[in-house]
Order: C-alpha cells, then sequence, then structure tokens
C-alpha cells in the first residue's frame, strides 16, 4: 500500500489498520471528496476481492456459534431464504472441527442407549455446510433449485417427533418432506438411510423417543459405514456439503465436569447450562471413556490451515472441550504459518461467564475470556491464537442493549489495553447485520460480515505484526487426560444405572423416574446404593415420622434400609428428585447412629436449651458408607463434639430457641443441594455466607465460610470421591 493511502485511511474513525480496513470493506467508504472517495472504493473493491478459492481454513466450535459463522444458523426457520453465505461461500475449503460433549435434548436421548459420541452439534453445522456451487455441480441444478434443495433439508434434518412413527411414509409426512423433489440420488441416499432407522433393531427404541430427525439420520450414516468420521463425511457429500466438512474434535464418548469457584464439582454440559452455583467456573475438564484420539483428519487439516479460527459460543462447553483432546492444541502450535485469530463470545452467559474468576462481583470483560481459555487449556493459550475479533457495540441503539439487559443478557466488553498487555490483538468490527438491527432489533454474530472481516485479516496478514510475548494470570491447564474410572460411556452407565435398580425393592411406576434422577446426576456413583433396599411411597395416614426438625417428606429408614418419601409428593417431579436425594444422602451414613437424645439444660431452675446427644455404633456393628476416620470428620464439620473418655459419645449444646438440624438430615439436604442447588434452599443459605463482603471485624464471619468450605470439600472429595489433584479448586478461589 502507499503512504497516500495510509493518508487517507487516517480519516477512517476506527482504532488500527485491521478495523479500518474491516470496516471499509464491511460498510464502504465514508462521504469524501471524488479523489479520495474513488481511491477508497478501489481499495474496497480490492479487499472485498481478495481470492480466497483455495484459502484453507479450519474452525473450531460447537452448536449455533459455530453454525452461525459457517453458513447461518441453520435451525433458524429463516435460514432457508439465505442458506448460502458465511465462511463456506468465501472459503470453500473450510472445515469445522466440532466439539461433541453436549448431553441434552435429542443428543442426551441418544447417548442412553447408543455408545456413540455427541451428535447434535455436528448435525447442525453439517447442514450449515451445504454449499451451492457443490450443490449445482453435483446435482446439475439451478441456484433456484439449490434454494428449494436446501429448504427441505432444513425441513428434514430440524423435524422433531414426539410420538412413534409407524412408517417412514408416515414420518415424512409429519415432517412435510416430499423425497421425490430431491435430485435422485440425494433422495435415494436418505430414503435408504431412513429405511435402515425403521429395519436396525438397535435404533428402534429411538422412535419412542422424541428426536430431532437429523440425528437420527446421522446415527444411521454411521452404523451404515461403521465408522464415525466416514458416516459424517458420506452424509455431508449426499447433501452438497465438502467431504470432511465436518468432523468431530474426537470419535471417543466424552463428557464435561464443571468445578466451580465454591468447590463444587458435578457433571454433564446440560445439567451445568442450567446451574446457577453464585460462582464463577473455576476449571473445566473432559471425562474420556477410553483414551481419547483425535481423528486423523482433524490433525491433518490443522497442519495443512491457512487460516485457525475459534468460534463464537460458550467458553466453557464449546472450545475448551476441543483442545482438552491429546493432540490438537499441540497441532495447532505446530502450524506456525497460520493466520489465528478467536472470535470473542457477545453476551456473557449465566452460571459461565456471568461472574469473573477471583472476583464473582466483576462483570466479565474479554481479557476474562483469554484467562479463561488459558487456565484450562492444556498449555495455556500461547500458540493458539493471536488476533481476537470483537463485535462492536458502539454504533448499536441504545434501546436495543436496554432490551437484552431486561432478559439478563449482558454484553462481555472489550478491556483494550488489558487485553493488548496480555499479548493480543484486539480487532473490533461490525460483525453485524444492519438489517438485524433495524428490523429484528437483535444482536449477533452476522455469518456474511464475519467472513468478509476474515477474508480482510487474511488479504492484510503480512502487515499484521508481532503481538508479542503472552503476559497471561497463572499457569496454563495442565496436560493430564481425565478417564472414567470404570471406562463407560454414557449408554454403558445408563445401562448400568437400569440393571442395578431392578435389584432393589423399588415399582414399577417409580423405575422411570428413579433412573431418569440417577442420569442426570451423573456424579452418584452406584455404591451409593450400597446401603439402600429400595424405594417405597407411604400415604399420608402411614406415615409416621416425627416432623419435630423439619418438614421433608422423606427419609431413610436404617432399621428396613429403605428410602421412604411421601406419596403425596410424587405429582411434583422437582420435590421428589429432591426427597429421593435427601433419602440417599442419608442412606450412605447408614445405621452409624445407636442413639440419640435430646437432654435440658437447666441453672438455678431456668431452661437454657438442651444438649443433643448422638453415640455412635460400634465399628463392627456399623453398616456404614465411610471410614470411620471420614465419620468423624463430617460429624466435627457438623459441630459435633467428640467426648474424650467415650469416643462414641458426640455431643452439641443449643440454646432455648434456637433450630437446630441433625447430622442426618443436614447430610442429606447437603448432598441434595452439592447435586443440584436450586431446590434445596435451606442449604443455599448456609453456604451464601461468602457472598457477603468480608468487614474483618468479625473473625466468627470466616470462620462459619472456613467450616461451610470445609463441607464442600469433604462432599467432593469424599463422598463423591472426587480426590485426584487436578480436581481440586485454585487456590484464589472458594468460600471464605
Amino acid at each position: 500500500m502507499t503512504d497516500a493511502r495510509f493518508t487517507l485511511l487516517d480519516l477512517l474513525p476506527e482504532e488500527d489498520l485491521a478495523e479500518k480496513l474491516i470496516g471499509l470493506a464491511l460498510a464502504g467508504s465514508p462521504p469524501a471528496s471524488a479523489p479520495m472517495a474513488k481511491e477508497l472504493a478501489g481499495l474496497t473493491t480490492a479487499l472485498n476481492g481478495t481470492e480466497t478459492k483455495d484459502v484453507r481454513v479450519v474452525v473450531f466450535g460447537g452448536g449455533t456459534g459455530l453454525s452461525n459463522i459457517i453458513g447461518g444458523d441453520s435451525r433458524n426457520p429463516l435460514w432457508p431464504g439465505d442458506p448460502f453465505q458465511g465462511l463456506k461461500e468465501i472459503f470453500p475449503e473450510t472445515r469445522a472441527v466440532v466439539c461433541v460433549t453436549d448431553d441434552g435434548g435429542s443428543t442426551g436421548e441418544l447417548l442412553r442407549d447408543l455408545p456413540l459420541i455427541a451428535l447434535g452439534d455436528i448435525r447442525h453445522v453439517l447442514l450449515s455446510s451445504i454449499r451451492r456451487q457443490k450443490m449445482q455441480e453435483q446435482y446439475i441444478l439451478s441456484g433456484r433449485d439449490a434454494l428449494r434443495v436446501s429448504a427441505i433439508l432444513h425441513r428434514l434434518f430440524n423435524y422433531r417427533f414426539t410420538s412413534c412413527p409407524s412408517s417412514s411414509h408416515d414420518l415424512l409426512t409429519d415432517a412435510g418432506v416430499d423425497l421425490a423433489v430431491l435430485p435422485q440420488p440425494m433422495a435415494q441416499g436418505l430414503s435408504g438411510l431412513i429405511e435402515a432407522l425403521f429395519s436396525d433393531s438397535r435404533l428402534h427404541a429411538q422412535f419412542d423417543r422424541p428426536h430431532c430427525f437429523g440425528n437420527l439420520l446421522l446415527v444411521a450414516a454411521i452404523f451404515g459405514k461403521k465408522d464415525v468420521v466416514a458416516g459424517i463425511s458420506w452424509l455431508g457429500d449426499l447433501i452438497g456439503a465438502n467431504p470432511e466438512a465436518v468432523c468431530p474434535c474426537t470419535t471417543t464418548p466424552a463428557r464435561l465436569k464443571v468445578l466451580y469457584g465454591n468447590g463444587v464439582l458435578v457433571s454433564g454440559e446440560f445439567k451445568s447450562g442450567d446451574a446457577r452455583r453464585g460462582y464463577p467456573v473455576d476449571k473445566v475438564f473432559v471425562e474420556f471413556a477410553a483414551e481419547p484420539q483425535a481423528p486423523p483428519q482433524v490433525l491433518a487439516a490443522i497442519a495443512e490451515a491457512d487460516i485457525i479460527l475459534f468460534a463464537p459460543g460458550s467458553l466453557f462447553t464449546s472450545i475448551v472441550p476441543i483442545l482438552q483432546v491429546p493432540g490438537i492444541a499441540q497441532a495447532i502450535r505446530s502450524n506456525r504459518r497460520a493466520l489465528k485469530m478467536l472470535v470473542a463470545n457477545l453476551w456473557a452467559q449465566a452460571g459461565e461467564t456471568d461472574m469473573a474468576h477471583g472476583n464473582r462481583r466483576q462483570r466479565f470483560h474479554v481479557s476474562d475470556l483469554l484467562a479463561g481459555y488459558h487456565r484450562n487449556i492444556p498449555g495455556g493459550v500461547e500458540g493458539l491464537f493471536e488476533q481476537i475479533l470483537v463485535l462492536g457495540l458502539r454504533d448499536i441503539p441504545g434501546s436495543i442493549l436496554q432490551n437484552y439487559a431486561l432478559e439478563n443478557k449482558v454484553p462481555i466488553y472489550l478491556d483494550r489495553d488489558k487485553v493488548r498487555d496480555m499479548g493480543f490483538s484486539p480487532v473490533e468490527a461490525r460483525l453485524y447485520a444492519q438489517a438485524d438491527i433495524e428490523q429484528r432489533k437483535v444482536i449477533q454474530h452476522d455469518a456474511a460480515s464475519l467472513a468478509a472481516a476474515v477474508r480482510v485479516m487474511w488479504s492484510i496478514r503480512t502487515s499484521l505484526g508481532e503481538t508479542g510475548r503472552k503476559r497471561l494470570p497463572g499457569h496454563g491447564g495442565g496436560a493430564d487426560v481425565l478417564l472414567d474410572p470404570l471406562g463407560q460411556a454414557a449408554s454403558q452407565r445408563f445401562s448400568a444405572i437400569r440393571e442395578r435398580l431392578l435389584t432393589l425393592a423399588i415399582g414399577d411406576e417409580l423405575q422411570p423416574a428413579v433412573a431418569e434422577i440417577f442420569w442426570r446426576h451423573g456424579d452418584i456413583p452406584l455404591a451409593h446404593l450400597d446401603l439402600v433396599a429400595g424405594v417405597v411411597l407411604l400415604d399420608r395416614e402411614e406415615w409416621s415420622r416425627t416432623q419435630e426438625w423439619d418438614t421433608i417428606l422423606s427419609f431413610y429408614d436404617p432399621g428396613d434400609r429403605l428410602i421412604k418419601i411421601r406419596k403425596d409428593i410424587c405429582s411434583d417431579p422437582d420435590q421428589f428428585e429432591v426427597g429421593l436425594l435427601i433419602g440417599l444422602g442419608q442412606s450412605l451414613l447408614g445405621n452409624y447412629a445407636a442413639e440419640k437424645r435430646r437432654l435440658p439444660v437447666e441453672r438455678d431452675g431456668e431452661s437454657l436449651g438442651y444438649e443433643f446427644r448422638l453415640v455412635v455404633r460400634p465399628e463392627p456393628e456399623r453398616q456404614c458408607f465411610f471410614s470411620p476416620v471420614e465419620l468423624g470428620r463430617f460429624l466435627g464439620l457438623v459441630r459435633m463434639r467428640q467426648s474424650v473418655g467415650e469416643p462414641r459419645l458426640y455431643t452439641r449444646l443449643v440454646n432455648a430457641d434456637e433450630g437446630f438440624t441433625p447430622p442426618g438430615l443436614l447430610f442429606g439436604l447437603t448432598y441434595a443441594w452439592y447435586l443440584d442447588n436450586r431446590h434445596v434452599r435451606h442449604i443455599e443459605y448456609k453456604m451464601s455466607i461468602d457472598r457477603m463482603t468480608s468487614c474483618g471485624l468479625i473473625p466468627e464471619q470466616k470462620k462459619v465460610a472456613g467450616r461451610r468450605q470445609a463441607m464442600i470439600d469433604f462432599f467432593r472429595t469424599v463422598v463423591f470421591r472426587y480426590d485426584a489433584k487436578q480436581l481440586q479448586p485454585s487456590t484464589e478461589q472458594g468460600l471464605g
């Protein structure tokens, strides 16, 4: 570029070269004198005309964020109106590498029965990857025909059935799809997959569950090819995407584990998405069913890539799990030729990025996003990306941002100076469509705008300069691979759950509900059922348990080892779940208590309160999940004082009018709270002490917070056996 052009660019409002040129490419030249306007128009044409057909692009991500930038959100009802846009149109040699830890919705239903990876995000991105030119050349179609085919595929892949279809004909009729309208080879291939779904005995159960039909087509293709990657590639090629346009990051079944700042560690991407723990996420881990392998096609694509891009999306459930697959992060670092960019998320995500790590009262910034990646990716973010593409909010009307705020949606703000100090180059641009702002009043990454911005970055790649040494907080994530101790895929775990429940005295009407609770809470080991003989429902008139301490309508009876639940709470699934979890938690203590008594405490004839006395059963007679040391540790945490002279005697003094939760009940409540804090408000209140700012004047606050933290640590490491070093919280996190 000539010096004159740089003089012209100095007139543009953006901060640096990349931002100025992207703004020019997206919005065109601003008002200027004729000579200047002509030169700027020529530059705009040159930028937008950069040849990119042979540029090899690899994009990492999952779900809507990845689908949207590849070719528009293919689940959106408006997508068939403009399906050929985004990266795939400007960069035909684009490959998507997709996260496979999703376990919700239709994907979760598949995982119950089939030893597969999560397929929902793959299906989503695969449909977004169909290309006009590929479809026209492969099937000899006009542009209008290609649009019509895309609309039919959209209807078929996104069709959801809630009742079992009796035949393939009925299914297609309900979906409003006529395969005869499609090109014959495509119709023939899809028809074969649909027939396989009805003829393969392994898939019969899937029609009894609600499903997105595109997921089932993927399953049929994978089963037909007897290989995950080959099946995905074959189906993609059939519908008009490039072969290997979409690839899973691994073919090893895996699930996500999330460690929150207060020390609670729970499993499951879907469950973590619904969680509101009130603490920032500290770390995430991917637990693999076996030694994970990245597909050779993925590693080869990374090595050959000219551009490596990280799509916007969930920080902890899209990019990080991909980079925890051994070999992928290092393959990216080893490619020193590629232009490497991260597209920053637009919105803070409730339960994930709505609080900053180390300071939950601080709103989330782009620098926090980078720190989160660094903390959770093996070896950190060094060598993974240099430029950070950020959707600029400065020209968006305040009324639209206010509407989002009313929905509790808060942007992730760009703290430009801090991002630069960390060693990255922030590039802020209008990565949204003006039509979305004006007509739909929505803010989102626009596929066409983002692709055009990436093209500009490619065209000026030699002018971007060095970003400098990275300066990031703490160390990068560890390289240890987390393996499921039992080597189970999700389907094997669900099968084991059902088999174990069949050995217990649980009525047929309760079996599905109990199995569902165990499935949802993947942290419950089946060993927690060792002291349970069954689950029974009692009518109100059969309920003889005293409610002196509580109004909880469930308990574990160590006499007959049954979890007993009042029948009248079963109509509310949440109440039944909490009742079952409380009873299950209590069962871990077994018959530990030989005697429990309340003795009045008086002085000068006045009642001061009472002494709660607990005598622990002798060890040879005791049936308990915990060792004597572990049991003693728990009793100490609930402030039961062990007698020096009688080690089996524990006491606690309670003031006259004070409430008191006995150890067994408190254990059950805390067990249920640990697994899902939304339904156990009593414990949530107790654990909320750390959300108050400590003034330093009341030492007792720090002591109480310390006890609460010790209780959480006990449940994580002892109750749920998450005692590996890598599963412990960062030192700056936690209560107190």
